[in-house]
């Protein structure tokens, strides 16, 4: 399947669960490897949990908004 057959709400969760697996990767290389500061961990752990309960983050549009940018 390509991007261009995916629905805005299929599109929308495949880009959730993209950044989901990209935090959660470098949650467990930082735990290896380095020190993340506790504040950013629990940061990064929160807005997980709040993605996993379904909760909703800022859109896109909005996001692109406040930064000037043509959405």
């Amino acid at each position: 399947m390509q991007v261009k057959d995916l629905t805005i709400e299929k599109l929308k969760l495949l880009i959730q669960k993209t950044v989901t697996e990209t935090i959660e990767s470098l949650l467990i290389d930082f735990e290896e490897d380095k020190e993340l500061k506790p504040e950013i961990k629990q940061q990064l752990l929160d807005s997980l949990q709040r993605t996993r309960s379904g909760e909703h983050g800022i859109p896109a549009q909005e996001v692109a908004k406040k930064l000037g940018l043509s959405w």
